[in-house]
């Protein structure tokens, strides 16, 4: 796997503009050589940050959105419409004021969907739905995503991989149902490291001094099941990018900085 590069802005809401004008441009660069593009969404205040830079950016216009796939890495297993889940928090931020087509829009299963409260048909519905949009350069039973990103929690979980649990141990399925998460709600469906790490991209977004202990020990060489932000990597480039409170345990000699 690649060596994680690092970018490190002074805010959050520096972080935020220029995670935003990043992805425009990676959007733009996939749909202008392969006719679309695949983004894997995070939920959280800085995944949310980012969205909202996104819909203020002028050059958002910029992105064809009918040709944009988006898929989430994790959702709270709660019903349709709740403001906990991400989807509702996505669309609120950026989904709904620009126009994507909404076949391409792959939200995870809600509580009260075709599955009820069993979260683990509803997950294995998404892995099928992942597996079905596979193109033929995919690695694994799930799309090529261009960019996969994710938050970064305190307690070094991403998506909805916490420290030790079975789903950050899974290593064959894409999608997994967790029951007993340590943060609230219990319930979720999120993707596996394996789904992760088919993402041509990964990155991850920290912000704030709550976040500098989980960077600092993700960083510095410890195991995926007790850090399961460790083991977050894309196939050809893993990027963490933080303020200046989320990076002040780094030394900054650990990685180099990431080219533009």
């Amino acid at each position: 796997m690649n060596t994680p590069q690092l970018v490190v802005h002074h805010d959050k809401e520096l972080m935020a503009q220029a995670a935003a004008a990043r992805l425009i441009t990676k959007i733009v660069d996939a749909q202008a050589s392969r006719g679309s593009a695949s983004v894997v969404l995070t939920g959280g205040r800085n995944g949310n940050g980012l969205l909202a830079a996104l819909a203020a950016a002028p050059a958002r216009d910029a992105i064809d959105w009918a040709r944009l796939d988006l898929w989430w890495g994790d959702e709270r297993f709660l019903p349709e419409g709740d403001p906990d889940r991400n989807v509702t928090q996505a669309r609120e931020a950026l989904l709904d004021a620009v126009p994507l087509d909404p076949k391409r829009v792959h939200a995870m299963p809600a509580s009260d969907g075709p599955w009820g409260g069993d979260v683990d048909a509803a997950a294995a519905a998404y892995a099928e739905e992942l597996a079905g949009a596979a193109d033929p350069e995919a690695h694994g039973p799930v799309p090529s995503f261009d960019v996969l990103m994710l938050g970064v929690g305190p307690d070094t979980h991403v998506a909805s991989l916490f420290p030790e649990l079975p789903a950050v141990r899974e290593t064959e399925r894409t999608v997994v149902g967790v029951h007993g998460a340590p943060k609230p709600p219990p319930t979720r469906v999120t993707l596996t490291l394996p789904a992760i790490r088919a993402a041509r991209e990964v990155w991850l977004l920290a912000a704030g001094e709550d976040k500098a202990r989980a960077a600092a020990i993700a960083l510095s060489g410890a195991g995926e099941i007790q850090a399961p932000a460790a083991g977050a990597r894309g196939r050809s480039r893993t990027l963490w990018l933080l303020d200046d409170a989320a990076a002040s345990q780094l030394p900054r000699s650990l990685y180099p900085p990431a080219s533009p």
